[in-house]
């Protein structure tokens, strides 16, 4: 039967579409690599392929769709189902909804590990800490082991997990991640090494893992030819998105589940790989083809469906100059007569006064505020403009900031759920503990401490001395808990509970208890989409929403706001008129980036997402001064700034190069031709010494 339902796509998107389906939907040829432009249809291309797989026969629930966020994985869920509806009918959800296994590798690898477990030599009913309570573990053993206390300054919690984190995921000896990416932290090694095997004996202890854990684990598993075999062979298919984001424990999965590469497919564009501090290995999509015999086979996605092709070129310029990549050059059919606009400013002042200008010209000639962005290398670069937008009432919403997890009462709340779950977790303990009025530090670890290889933990928990001054608080939560462990309502309840003994307390620690309030009732909510408490704590530890009462709300003028977005969290996104700020050396590339030559290519790239964002209107903007800390423009130390080195003289006839502001000349009284200059100071300054 013809497979109209791919008439939609182009022969390329098609080709990758049908590449190696066999009947019954099996595979019938070797691995796939999609290197897919920005604006490419990347995203549709991969929910064709799925739903082709499920068209032809294939078993939805032996298809492993890998992506890095639940939010995408349930996106793809949703147009595959779309899209077999065409052929299938109201069968196509039934299908659909049997893709059990589509989502993040974290949230993957956290459902084989506990399949698994015994394998392992793991607890089944492990808890997953999220990066802050894994550097508040990190940070426990650290005073323990009484690095605290050193003479010199040890590195702090935060640095220690990244240190850990970094060898973890990119599969490197301690001493090549501190030399590389940690040089100041280069004495501690010894000390470093010794902090990582307590780190982990503590965490076996107190039966948790954390984000590294998941993939490590995993990869360890499918390491073993027994259980590789087990988990590769439940698999006929398996796909990922974003293939250039992936670290060297992620490859590592990928090929211990798919040795051959049968079945295999990946998609991404090594262009776009910006994620090198996560870990991130570009390598693992450029030499991805080289793996297997014979080669994977590559479909490149080269036409765009986003920009005018004025920009295109521009971009295509940009990363035409990298070192190493897959050769594609995008093209559209959209036509565009102006070319992207490096506009220079005399400083970052200027610079805010000209987006805050031209965003209203826009707004005025049509472009709601929505579809305007303006994109930076950090976060502080966008300081300046802010105060602008203010001045001028314009409203914007700026992307990063505290996520939901990161809110005190949240976290204290799912403490109260995760100790429930598991006595053992030292971290949720000493949080919910010291939740309690004139219980500290120390009278939580007495407490703690009684539990700690008791067999029954909850149970010890219970007849643990309660601390002397927790008075009729005690009570209340041991009931509290006692409920919850025992399961006594019907999940959510158990949330519910949780929430009724933490209000008081609530009420005692914050201020703003009603706002924050609010946030309980809607992690309420949340947990009604969920099966279980298990599968809760795990899947919103892996990928919790965004914030709400701690972060800025929606503009209170209008719906409509400017978008302020850094480079890196605007990824994958797009908008008709986009604004680069500081286009300098020393921004972009930024001047922390360019130690090594692999991390000046990433900036490169990075600058190259920055332009594929924009689909109609593209100005990179270059302030000329910039005031050293401390000063504004009526100070007197600045420095001097070069356009960004990726943009080299040879690149210009892709740009318009414009000043701003615009002087008009054309205005004012006119002057009569003169011979010569109008004020001849180097005369007068001779006649100083006659």
């Amino acid at each position: 039967m013809p497979a109209a339902y791919l008439d939609t796509l182009n022969p390329e998107q098609r080709l990758a579409a049908e590449h190696g389906v066999g009947p019954g939907g099996l595979p019938a040829a070797g691995p796939l690599l999609v290197i897919a432009g920005a604006g490419s249809g990347k995203t549709n291309t991969l929910a064709h392929r799925v739903a082709h797989l499920i068209v032809s026969g294939a078993d939805p629930r032996r298809i492993l769709l890998l992506t890095f966020s639940r939010r995408a994985a349930a996106e793809m869920s949703r147009r595959v189902e779309m899209i077999s509806a065409a052929v299938m009918g109201k069968d196509a959800a039934v299908m659909v909804g049997a893709l059990n296994y589509a989502g993040t590798f974290h949230g993957i690898g956290a459902r084989l590990l506990r399949e698994h477990a015994a394998d392992l030599g793991l607890d089944p009913g492990f808890t997953i800490h999220d990066r802050e309570d894994s550097a508040d573990l990190m940070n426990l053993v650290r005073h323990e082991l009484g690095f605290s206390r050193t003479e010199t300054r040890f590195p702090a919690k935060a640095t220690c997990l990244a240190i850990y984190s970094r060898c973890v995921n990119a599969r490197a000896p301690l001493a090549d991640v501190l030399a590389r990416n940690f040089p100041w932290c280069g004495d501690w090694m010894e000390e470093l090494a010794t902090l990582f095997e307590a780190y982990g004996a503590a965490k076996a202890q107190q039966n948790v893992l954390d984000y590294d854990d998941l993939l490590l684990y995993w990869a360890a598993a499918v390491a073993d030819p027994f259980l590789a075999e087990e988990m590769g062979g439940r698999f006929d298919h398996v796909l990922v998105d974003e293939y250039q984001d992936t670290n060297g424990l992620q490859a590592a999965v990928l090929l211990g589940l798919k040795p051959d590469g049968r079945g295999l497919t990946v998609v991404g564009d090594d262009a776009q790989s910006i994620y090198s501090f996560r870990a991130a290995e570009i390598r693992n999509i450029l030499d991805f083809p080289g793996l297997f015999t014979p080669p994977a086979e590559i479909v490149t996605l080269e036409r765009n469906y986003r920009s005018t092709q004025p920009i295109l070129s521009a971009a295509n310029s940009v990363i035409g100059l990298a070192a190493e990549r897959f050769t594609k050059n995008l093209w559209t059919d959209r036509a565009g007569s102006e070319a992207p606009a490096i506009v220079v400013v005399r400083d970052e002042s200027e610079q805010a006064r000209f987006v805050a200008t031209r965003v209203l010209e826009n707004r005025e000639a049509g472009t709601p505020l929505k579809s305007q962005a303006v994109l930076f290398r950090t976060s502080h670069h966008a300081g300046p403009l802010e105060v602008e937008l203010t001045r001028r009432n314009i409203p914007f919403v700026k992307f990063g900031g505290l996520k939901f997890l990161d809110s005190a009462h949240v976290k204290d709340l799912l403490a109260v759920l995760r100790f429930a779950q598991n006595p053992r977790d030292r971290v949720a303990g000493f949080r919910l503990l010291q939740l309690l009025p004139g219980v500290g530090p120390t009278a939580a670890q007495r407490v703690l401490d009684h539990v700690t290889d008791a067999a029954d933990a909850m149970a010890a928990f219970h007849d643990a001395p309660p601390p002397p001054r927790a008075g009729a608080h005690w009570a209340g939560l041991l009931d509290a808990l006692g409920e919850i462990a025992a399961g006594k309502g019907a999940w959510p309840a158990d949330l519910g509970r949780a929430r009724l003994w933490y209000e008081p307390h609530l009420d005692r620690l914050h201020e703003d208890a009603a706002t924050r309030r609010a946030d309980l009732l809607q992690l309420e909510m949340i947990a009604a989409g969920y099966p279980s408490r298990e599968k809760f704590l795990t899947e919103l530890t892996l990928d919790p929403p965004d914030a709400t009462s701690d972060q800025a709300g929606v503009p209170l003028r209008d719906e409509d706001y400017l978008i302020l977005s850094t480079i890196h969290s605007a990824k994958g996104q797009e908008w008709k008129s986009v604004f680069v700020l500081n286009a300098v050396d020393g921004c972009i590339p930024s001047d922390l980036g360019t130690g090594t030559s692999e991390e000046i290519e990433e900036e490169r790239r990075l600058l190259y997402v920055a332009m594929t964002r924009a689909k109609d209107d593209l100005s990179l903007v270059v302030p000329q001064r910039f005031f050293t800390h401390g000063q504004s423009a009526r100070g007197d130390r600045h420095v001097y700034a070069a356009r960004t080195r990726f943009v080299p003289d040879a690149l210009l006839k892709h740009f318009a190069v414009v000043p701003w502001p615009v002087v008009d000349r054309g205005t004012g009284p006119l002057r009569a031709p003169r011979d010569g200059p109008r004020i001849d100071v180097r005369a007068k300054a001779q006649a100083m010494w006659r």
